[in-house]
Formats: structure tokens, sequence, C-alpha cells
């Protein structure tokens, strides 16, 4: 595929316009409050180095069109790989079973002409053979760093998809999303002991980026640095403890924790443990939550979401108040608040939902060597692995993938086997100290929900958390 001087003709066949597409629209939509067809082209390639040679190299396409109509609470859905009028009709089909308009149509979102990443496809820039002599290079360089390496996987993936929102209003806004991501894990090996290590980064930009001999080395030395860290790892304590972030990807307890709960549609059936809490003290005072999708090149980030709403930086906790929800157009309509540009799907296949972008805890004062001296006997967490939260509830389970032993103020040994154990709602009470070193992650997050996966940023400072569960080994 090369570059189109025109990518939305993609979208387009010799026998359907985009003046076609917004006529069909008006007509089949016009019984509804709102609603939108939603047009996708997208391309993916993946590869992946393991065991010292290429294991996969997957290319493909799609094409699609989902159609929603919304009557009050009710939506209508379909969607198909087939982009043309007939099927687009067939899909409008759907709505009939519909009850009629409730009353005013919603306003169709702000227009906006931002662009907050290139236009240009990752896939076609870089030759084939280029790319994996990237992922050989790779492999060499981690095998070289440290006898003690038994295996090196690396992984690299890249997306381009171009999107069309047509409304029966007549409104229609497009978006280019590139997406790349560059992945490196490690096994270390030592007196028949095996431990594992990774670090990855990515975002909305091109392969360029993944090629910079500094990115990639950096890569290489983290994931090799925490498997070979890990070889040296103690069993974990257990039970309650004050407990040390770090900054940059721990923020995905965060996202789990309290970004899930704080989404409009789990507040609008008040199903979160955030729900109606408006204006109450939710969090320790410093405390301040976003979620912005308005970053450039940022994972997390768009443009426009896709309900064609132009993202924005929302408040969600300010000084440990909460101020509001993350919102899409039917919740935001539902509730009486103003959409927040977080309607998002994983593609034409899906209807939009509420979705965080990139969430992430504003930065305060502390010097982080000094929360660290604050530590009498504790953990240090710089990384997590999976994660596990009940919305309702706001209980979370989180495992640590590098972490420390902290004994009066200082790192003691790395542990194995932690879990921390607690709910969002507390948790956040519970915060000591907040760094003046926020950092947004490396760009390698994969949010799901509802049967759909999207890409999200995380990030924090480094904070201190009185008393949260570890669960050990030890």
């Amino acid at each position: 595929m090369t570059q189109l001087s025109d990518p939305f003709g993609l979208l387009y066949g010799s026998t359907f316009s985009p003046d076609e597409a917004q006529a069909l629209t008006a007509r089949i939509l016009a019984p509804c409050d709102d609603g939108e067809l939603y047009l996708q082209f997208s391309a993916t390639e993946v590869f992946s180095f393991d065991d010292g040679r290429l294991k996969t190299a997957n290319y493909s396409r799609d094409s699609g069109f989902g159609l929603r109509g919304v009557t009050g609470e009710t939506t209508g859905f379909a969607h198909a790989n087939e982009i043309s009028a007939p099927a687009i009709a067939r899909a409008g089909e759907t709505l009939q079973l519909l009850d009629p308009a409730s009353g005013a149509k919603a306003p169709p979102p702000e227009r906006t002409n931002r662009h907050l990443y290139t236009e240009d496809s990752p896939l076609d820039l870089v030759p084939f053979a280029e790319k994996v002599a990237l992922l050989e290079k790779i492999d060499a360089v981690a095998r070289a760093k440290d006898p003690r390496v038994a295996q090196v996987s690396a992984s690299m993936a890249a997306s381009w998809s171009v999107i069309e929102i047509v409304r029966a209003d007549g409104f229609t806004a497009r978006d280019i999303r590139p997406l790349v991501r560059l992945n490196v894990s490690i096994v270390a090996e030592s007196n028949g002991r095996r431990e594992s290590g990774s670090y990855g980064f990515g975002g909305r930009y091109l392969y360029d980026r993944l090629f910079d001999e500094g990115a990639w080395l950096r890569a290489v030395d983290e994931a090799v640095r925490q498997a070979t860290t890990n070889l040296d790892s103690v069993a974990a304590p257990a039970g309650e403890c004050t407990v040390l972030l770090g900054p940059g990807w721990p923020g995905v307890l965060l996202h789990e924790a309290v970004g899930h709960g704080l989404e409009g549609d789990f507040n609008r059936k008040g199903t979160s443990a955030f729900s109606g809490r408006i204006g109450e003290r939710v969090a320790a005072p410093g405390v301040t939550v976003v979620d912005d999708g308005a970053i450039a090149n940022r994972r997390g980030s768009l443009s426009i979401d896709d309900e064609g709403t132009p993202t924005r930086e929302t408040v969600l906790i300010e000084d440990g108040i909460l101020k509001g929800y993350m919102q899409d157009r039917l919740n935001a309509r539902l509730m009486g608040v103003e959409p927040t540009g977080n309607g998002r799907r994983e593609s034409y296949e899906h209807a939009p939902m509420p979705r965080m972008t990139n969430t992430f805890m504003r930065g305060g004062s502390d010097d982080p060597a000094e929360l660290l001296s604050r530590v009498n006997d504790g953990i240090y967490a710089t990384s997590f692995g999976g994660g596990q939260v009940d919305i309702v509830s706001g209980k979370f389970v989180f495992a640590c993938t590098e972490a420390y032993k902290v004994e009066k103020g200082k790192i003691i040994a790395p542990i194995k086997g932690a879990t921390l154990i607690g709910d969002g709602p507390s948790v956040l009470t519970r915060v000591i100290g907040i760094g003046d070193d926020m950092a947004l992650d490396e760009g390698i997050g994969m949010c799901g929900k509802g049967g759909q996966s999207i890409p999200a940023g995380v990030g924090q400072p480094t904070l201190l958390i009185n008393g949260i569960t570890v669960g050990g080994t030890g």
C-alpha cells in the first residue's frame, strides 16, 4: 500500500460516494435522537522475533461501517465489512425497532481542524527487510548484554486507520490515525532460576522513532535490567504496609482502580463507587486526576473521538474533590452535561461508549528521594503487569513485575510475587506524598471494557501511600 493523495477514497468505491452516504444517513436516522454512520479503513502489521529468528510477519486490511441510532436510552447498532448503499440500507432496517425520537434532536459535535499526529502511514515508509533487521539487531544486542540472557523476544506493530463520521444533520468529521509500538521481553537464567523482564514504547507517530538507536537500545537495557534484577529477588512480604509507587507506568493502577469508576455510563446507572459524589472529597488533598486525549502523538490521544467530538483535558478529581466524569454523547445527554470527547470504540464493528484516553495524576511538590526516606517498612513498586478491578466496589488486585523491599528509607532487595490489594476510593485518601516527577507511560497500554480493547495512556508522579495490603509469598 502506498501513500495516497486522498486516503478517504479508501472508504468509498466507484459505486458509492460521500453524498450518497450523507443522504442515506439522513434518511435512516431521521426518526432517532442521535447516532451516526461510522466508516473505517484500517491496515495493520505485526512482526515478532523469537529464539533468534522471525516467527511471524502478519499484515491485514479491513474496512467496513457501523450504523448507530439512539432514541432515549435505547441504542440500535448494526455493522458490516462492505461499504455500500445496499449494505447500509439493510443495516438501517435494524433501527426500525427503535421507538420514534423522544424529543429534540441532539446537537452535532463542535467542529475542529486540529491534528494531533501525522496522517502518513507508518506501514509504508520502511522496507520489510529493515524492520526484520532491526529485530535481529535487538536480539543480538540483548544477548550480548549479559551472559545470563537466555531468551529474547522482540515485536514491532503498526496500524493506520482512516475514519469518517457522518451524521443525519449534515455534520461530517474525518480522522487519520497512525499507531506504532516496539516491545522487548527478556528471560534471564542463573543457577537454574529463570526470571523475566520487559520494556516497550510507542505512540501515534511513524517508525522512525522506533528505529532511533537511543530509543531501542534503552528498551533493550531496561528489559535486561529488569530480568537480571529479578534473578536476585526474594519472596515478597505479606500484609498491610506503606507503598511507594514509581512514576509513569504505575499509573496503570490509577487507571484501573479509579479511572473506570469515573466513566459516565457506570455513574449514570449508579453502579460506580463514585456515583452521585460530585463535589465530595474522594481523595487526599493535593490529588488531581485528569483525562486528556489532546496530547500530541500520545498512544491514547485522538484528534476527535469516535463520535466526532474533539478531545480535551477533563479534570476528574481536583485537590481531592470529585469534579466530573468522562462522557460520550449518550451518557452526557442523559445526565444533562457536555460530552468530554471520551466516546470510543475498538472498530467499526462496535458501538462507542465512555472510555479513557490518557488518564493521569498531576505532579506535586515532594522530592521522590525524600518520599523514599519516609518508608520505614514497606515496598517500592516500579512496574506492574496484569490487574483486575470491580467497578461497583472499586476493589482491585495488581501484580508487581518489578518491586523492592524498603526498610528505614533504604531499598534492601528486589522482591518477587507481590500483589497490591485494595479499593480505588480508599487508596486515594491514603496518599501522603506526591512527587514532583510526573511522567506519562512509554506508550504501551491497552484498555479493555465491554469486550472492546483500545490503546490508552497512563501516568503519575512518585506516590507515597500509607497502607495498602500486599499479597506476597514470604
